[in-house]
């Protein structure tokens, strides 16, 4: 009896065509799983929205941090985010440690005063003009170091107080490398603001300079020059502002600076001194008014000569109007009028 042959059995599949719309929807399901995922793990605490936010976005969340990153990386209006570098003068870098305080440095009064000068020779005179009327000047009058004398009306060098200057200036004028020989007559006279730099007096008549301006922000500057053999007052301060006095050399004079004691019309009257030379027989470096308000600051002052201890830095002065003689009130700093250190003056 013959075996009886089994028909193969055929294996039922999904056709070919049908496979990949299976396979599409197997991806996006598991695409759509981890989305899902992800939107769990970022509810988690600590992945907090930042102040503000309104729906989740990658922009509007921290990433999350263990605990202690996570403690320094919250939102403080008190704490900076770096915790090396503060945000502001006045918040800390770290909770747990304030910021330091900075300590202004201090700048040493000696980079903030004027060095001592070192005085040139008494020039020797390029040439020499007499003159008869007084010279005036605006603008700027260079002399070239010329000698300049009295002769006629102001041949004279007494202490009459109604001599003329050789040398009127309108306000704001200069008047340079001058030097002014004997007779000298009433020296200089400045009707407001002026700048006398590098003059030279030999031989002073009544006074070497008068200042005259009636405003009170009138500023009249000595620079650098000299002046000696002053009888009374090298520099006569008449009207109101504020004189400087620097890089000068002055020797055998009465008083280098006088705030007028009894003028008709009295103001309020300021003086700076500093880099000055002052060389013995003197009496006063400066005498100023304490009644009207007058300042002297002094710095930088050498007194040289034998009796240079005997020169009054600084005299305080009741000055009037009437004419009649001003009465002495005292002398030395006071911090108040007379405006100096010890240390301001040197003696040689």
């Amino acid at each position: 009896m013959s075996k009886r042959t089994a028909a193969p059995r055929h294996r039922r599949g999904v056709p070919t065509g049908r496979r990949r719309p299976v396979l599409v929807a197997v991806l996006a399901t598991v695409l759509t799983g981890g989305v899902v995922l992800g939107a769990a793990l970022l509810s988690r605490p600590g992945a907090t929205p930042v102040d503000g936010a309104s729906a989740p976005s990658p922009t509007t969340y921290r990433a999350h941090l263990p605990p202690t990153a996570a403690a320094s990386a919250s939102p403080s209006p008190s704490v900076s985010a770096s915790p090396s570098v503060s945000a502001s003068p006045s918040v800390s870098a770290s909770p747990s440690k304030p910021a330091k305080k900075r300590t202004p440095v201090a700048v040493k009064a000696s980079a903030r005063t004027i060095p001592r000068t070192s005085y040139t020779a008494w020039p020797t005179a390029t040439g020499e003009r007499a003159v008869t009327a007084t010279i005036e000047v605006s603008g700027t009058f260079d002399g070239g170091l010329k000698r300049f004398r009295g002769s006629g009306s102001l041949g004279t060098d007494g202490q009459s107080e109604d001599q003329g200057p050789l040398f009127e200036l309108a306000d704001g004028a200069v008047l340079e490398n001058v030097v002014l020989g004997d007779p000298a007559a009433d020296g200089v006279h400045c009707l407001g603001s002026c700048t006398l730099r590098n003059v030279w007096w030999e031989d002073v008549g009544e006074d070497a300079a008068t200042f005259k301006g009636t405003s009170a922000s009138a500023t009249y500057l000595v620079d650098g020059g000299g002046a000696r053999n002053a009888d009374d007052k090298v520099f006569q301060h008449n009207g109101a502002g504020t004189l400087t006095i620097r890089n000068f050399q002055v020797a055998a004079f009465g008083k280098l600076y006088r705030s007028c004691g009894n003028c008709d019309t009295q103001y309020e009257r300021h003086v700076v001194i500093s880099g000055v030379r002052a060389t013995g027989p003197g009496k006063v470096l400066a005498g100023i008014n304490a009644n009207y308000g007058d300042t002297a600051v002094i710095s930088g002052v050498t007194l040289t000569g034998g009796d240079s201890r005997d020169i009054t830095v600084c005299e305080r002065f009741r000055g009037n109007s009437s004419g009649a003689e001003p009465t002495e009130l005292g002398s030395g700093p006071d911090g108040t009028n007379c405006r100096y250190s010890a240390s301001a003056v040197t003696y040689r």
